[in-house]
């Protein structure tokens, strides 16, 4: 294979997975080219390595075309000898930015695939093309340097692992593999459609070549701001680490950190919020920009589920209970995207001032009353029975699933 078109894409592709590791990995693969021609270069990796490999095709519904393409990589898979699930979107919230909704569900079904599968993780196939429009579709929007950065090799959602390895290979490179191999692929219409957003930012890349912004500089500019990216959060944590202490879901913050620079401060307070609210992306930056000023000038304020109350000598960032107060779960499973509850069988709810009154001893713990009403409880009906942080135990017990360490590392 060393002098054919497979090799370059071969050698990046063996040469990221090796540093995964993974023992049992997935494959996203629909007709497209880039995910064929994963496919088709992870089958030997696999088969010489003793990975064991599955494969997962997603349809949205959106096409006529897509159950047959499904059918496709289907009987690939089999004549390779690799099992092939087709994952269906119910599409229930088709509204708004479809493009959008349906790249969540996406990654919902994958991850669901995934955790049931048992799998260390799973390769999706964006390219250096991808990464360049996705620059330049940040470009437009006036992104930091978080956008800029762009997409990650690795990254984790939904609980599971997702790798791209080829993010430094070219389109137009696996196509010229397919080619080799003599397997075809399916093109999806809708890339040629100027109603979507990356369709034009692809047409507009063309033009932009002879300027010398390819793809290929464009991929560059994302893994130096993937760089930058990385130094500003080693020294978010280092500032977390000395200012920023956790109860009950709940951060005290130091005044301290209003004297750090100021994009430390905005990074830091972007992340708190994020950990507290369980939300999957960071405020708009002017949202978060006022939510800041009311903190630095002492004044409450709210922002993604999040609550500030400021007193002369402390911050504190606590879960809103109007956020939380019609969640619904049961004991064993995650409650709030964050308190993992365990014990007897119950339903799990958040406290609220009824389930406070119920608890004698809870000044006791020491945690304000608006701390506690967000907090997760144990019910049977209207009856309360327990609330491990309010101080009644009984037989459940109640744990931060990241827990606080866990956000300290992860800037």
């Amino acid at each position: 294979m060393s002098g054919s078109a497979a090799a370059e894409p071969a050698r990046r592709l063996t040469a990221f997975l090796a540093m995964q590791t993974p023992k049992r990995l997935g494959l996203a693969v629909s007709g497209g080219s880039d995910s064929r021609a994963l496919l088709e270069l992870a089958a030997p990796w696999a088969r010489e390595q003793g990975v064991h490999l599955a494969v997962a095709t997603v349809d949205h519904g959106l096409r006529a075309e897509a159950m047959q393409e499904a059918a496709s990589v289907a009987a690939r898979c089999a004549a390779l000898g690799i099992g092939h699930q087709i994952l269906h979107w119910a599409g229930k919230d088709r509204a708004g930015n479809l493009q959008a909704n349906a790249r969540e569900a996406r990654y919902r079904l994958l991850a669901a695939w995934a955790g049931a599968a048992g799998l260390d993780a799973v390769a999706l196939a964006h390219t250096r093309d991808d990464q360049a429009e996705t620059v330049l579709m940040r470009l437009a929007r006036e992104a930091g340097v978080d956008g800029l950065a762009a997409m990650p090799e690795r990254f984790a959602r939904d609980g599971v692992t997702f790798l791209r390895p080829f993010l430094h290979v070219g389109r137009e490179e696996l196509r010229a593999v397919l080619g080799e191999l003599g397997q075809d692929w399916s093109d999806d219409p809708t890339n040629d459609d100027p109603a979507y957003e990356r369709v034009r930012v692809r047409q507009a890349l063309a033009l932009l070549g002879p300027l010398g912004i390819t793809p290929g500089a464009l991929a560059s500019v994302a893994g130096q701001m993937q760089s930058v990216r990385a130094a500003l959060d080693h020294q978010v944590s280092r500032a977390a680490a000395g200012l920023v202490a956790e109860d009950a879901g709940a951060l005290t913050i130091d005044p301290g950190l209003f004297d750090q620079p100021d994009e430390i401060t905005r990074r830091l307070f972007s992340a708190a919020i994020r950990w507290i609210g369980n939300e999957p992306y960071p405020p708009r930056r002017d949202a978060l920009a006022r939510f800041i000023a009311a903190c630095r000038d002492g004044a409450d304020a709210t922002l993604g589920g999040c609550v500030a109350r400021s007193s002369a000598h402390r911050l504190r960032l606590i879960r809103e209970w109007r956020a939380v107060r019609s969640l619904q779960g049961t004991v064993g499973q995650v409650w709030d995207g964050r308190w993992l509850v365990e014990g007897p069988p119950g339903e799990v709810r958040p406290l609220g001032a009824a389930g406070l009154a119920a608890c004698p001893d809870w000044r006791a713990t020491g945690r304000a009353r608006e701390v506690l009403l967000a907090a997760p409880a144990i019910w049977s009906g209207d009856r309360l029975l327990g609330a491990p942080l309010a101080g009644v135990n009984g037989d459940w017990s109640v744990q931060l699933v990241p827990d606080f360490q866990t956000f300290l590392l992860s800037h």
